[in-house]
């Protein structure tokens, strides 16, 4: 389906009718299924007792009956399987449906997994965390697709990377049947195989000569089988507890290299059939960009399919997992279960163990592109930015800029422009006017951009920028850390991160933990430092003294300002940017708003 042929909302909605309706008509035939398994159970049971009492006839029903059974069980997990897939289809489009009517925040994985505190930008413009920007756009399903799309968000790319992902999302916005089946394949809604385990378990050396111990293994089991058979018919079993002693010997003495085979095994096993089924998802797909096409050739290794080899280890790891089995157990002295079990782990590992690396980052890749895709195709209207040239020269032009975690109703949108003849704009206003907020927006659709996704905004045109922001900052008594000492800490960051290239800088209220002299020579000397490393960036106060440092830098500084209303002694905004200085305050009627004497 064309992105361009029908609205995002309409297109959901249908679909998610046609997938409510298979859950219906699946949970009718999973109730119906049910019913006749019970039946056929007690039929088995009749014949089962009128074989036992009145002969043959009824034994060649009964055998009918256990087939039939056994059928029965078969299309009923069958039924389970496609009701639990259609359940997570129209999740995928309500999920969907609520992020286009902005009824999202709450809902899904908020990345607080990812969070650092020491962050330059990611706290203040509200990255991750309940109702960020990861939960609104996060459709992954696996561990390493979100951490790859919180990777993408707290880090910018560079410009290539950049162009390249967003040909991809482009290609990916259109293919909705192939990012539900992203969305549903597999047994369970999440995948919990863990990665770095996973990585780690196939990175390991390889410990067990199979050429030794393999033909040994299989002679100590076969020898083992016979004696343990033989033992039953002669009643004589002194060769099977002498083979069983030298098999639990054989065991003692590879105990440690078998638990380290086995080492980490179960929590890097989980879901991995699923994960073979997003990897076929990926392989039996025809795509058309350079960048989804490079990641498809790297699931194919030697003539093996990814989907193939995951579907194999999944396998083995189920053997692995019997081991714990009390039946298993105590066969192990006669078959060497678990020597066997470990030699084709190994055997596994040897032949594809190197390939896991980038088959996971190939999955992570994908998931963090079709969480893009799904923005671009919820969003229509929002454009993806334009880069210029050359990349060296700080540069931001963003007309009708918008906040995309607000809904669009309530949305004020301003332009705003940066570049080497403007590099500042110094933005002052009242309490609540919307200065905090625009500092936000910009750097908000900065992250966007450099992560190469559709930004809220009419157009955007910018530089590949490095991003620091000081605004959220607060004290810390644990530490011993005060307001004003962690903003000018963070200040410092911001200032080395211009060194690394060209910059974006939004700080919020910048040293008004200070006195007025001392905030005014700070931010002066800081802004004389930054322009001089060709960085360019927002400021708001709502001291007036600083905004006169604009004459200090004449051309290099300019003044905007938010303004509000009062009206019938009530204040109101419409968070429109204006030029100049803002000539009205509000801190006073705020005060008496809330009924202090003033």
């Amino acid at each position: 389906m064309s992105a361009n042929t029908t609205s995002p909302e309409i297109e959901y909605s249908k679909r998610l009718s046609e997938r409510e309706s298979a859950v219906r008509r699946l949970y009718r035939r999973h109730i119906w299924l049910g019913n006749v398994r019970v039946a056929v159970f007690i039929a088995i049971a009749i014949l089962w007792w009128k074989a036992s009492t009145k002969g043959s006839p009824y034994f060649y029903w009964l055998a009918a009956a256990v087939l039939a059974f056994i059928g029965l069980i078969i299309v009923h997990r069958r039924t389970v399987r496609a009701l639990e897939t259609a359940k997570r289809a129209s999740a995928f489009y309500k999920r969907g449906l609520a992020r286009i009517e902005d009824r999202w925040s709450g809902a899904g994985d908020a990345g607080e997994q990812f969070r650092d505190a020491g962050h330059l930008y990611a706290e203040d413009l509200d990255i991750l965390g309940e109702g960020s920007l990861f939960q609104l756009l996060c459709c992954a399903r696996t561990r390493m697709g979100e951490q790859a799309l919180a990777q993408w968000l707290l880090a910018p790319a560079t410009q290539p990377v950049i162009l390249e992902r967003q040909a991809a999302v482009r290609e990916l916005r259109d293919k909705l049947d192939f990012r539900e089946r992203l969305a549903v394949v597999g047994e369970s809604d999440k995948i919990k195989a863990d990665p770095a385990k996973l990585r780690q378990w196939a990175d390991q050396e390889v410990e067990l000569d199979s050429r030794r111990w393999g033909p040994f293994a299989i002679t100590a089991a076969v020898l083992t089988t016979a004696a343990l058979i033989y033992g039953f018919i002669t009643l004589w079993f002194a060769p099977l507890l002498a083979l069983a002693s030298i098999n639990f010997t054989l065991l003692y003495l590879l105990r440690h290299k078998l638990g380290r085979m086995f080492a980490g095994l179960d929590e890097a096993s989980s879901n991995l059939n699923a994960l073979a089924e997003i990897l076929r998802c990926i392989e039996t797909e025809k795509f058309e960009t350079p960048l989804l096409r490079s990641l498809q050739i790297q699931l194919v290794s030697n003539g093996y399919f990814s989907s193939e080899c995951i579907g194999k280890l999944s396998t083995l790891c189920d053997y692995a997992e019997s081991r714990h089995n009390m039946f298993v157990r105590l066969l192990e002295f006669i078959v060497v279960y678990f020597i066997h079990v470990a030699l084709l782990l190994q055997s596994w590992r040897i032949r594809w163990g190197t390939n896991v690396h980038a088959w996971l980052n190939t999955v992570a890749e994908f998931e963090a592109l079709a969480s893009l895709s799904a923005c671009a195709f919820e969003h229509p209207l929002d454009p993806f930015p334009e880069f210029t040239i050359p990349e060296s020269t700080a540069h931001f032009a963003g007309d009708s800029l918008g906040h995309p975690l607000l809904p669009d109703k309530i949305c004020i949108r301003n332009t705003v422009k940066l570049d080497k003849d403007n590099p500042v704009l110094m933005v002052s206003g009242s309490n609540m006017s919307g200065k905090s907020t625009l500092l936000r927006v910009v750097g908000i659709n900065t992250v966007l951009a450099m992560a190469g996704a559709p930004v809220r905004a009419a157009a955007l045109r910018l530089s590949p920028l490095h991003l620091g922001t000081s605004m959220r900052l607060s004290d810390s008594l644990q530490k011993g850390v005060s307001h004003f000492y962690a903003e000018i800490n963070r200040i410092r960051d911001v200032v080395e991160l211009s060194r690394c290239g060209p910059l974006l800088f939004l700080f919020d209220e910048v040293f008004q933990g200070t006195n007025s002299h001392d905030r005014r020579a700070g931010t002066e000397g800081i802004l004389r430092t930054l322009l001089e490393q060709g960085a360019i960036g927002m400021l708001t106060t709502h001291d007036l003294a600083l905004t006169s440092i604009a004459d200090v830098f004449p051309g290099r500084i300019r003044n905007v300002h938010f303004q509000e209303k009062l009206d019938s002694g009530k204040l109101s905004f419409d968070y429109c940017l204006r030029e100049g200085v803002v000539t009205t305050s509000n801190g006073v009627e705020l005060m008496k708003s809330i009924g202090l004497n003033v």
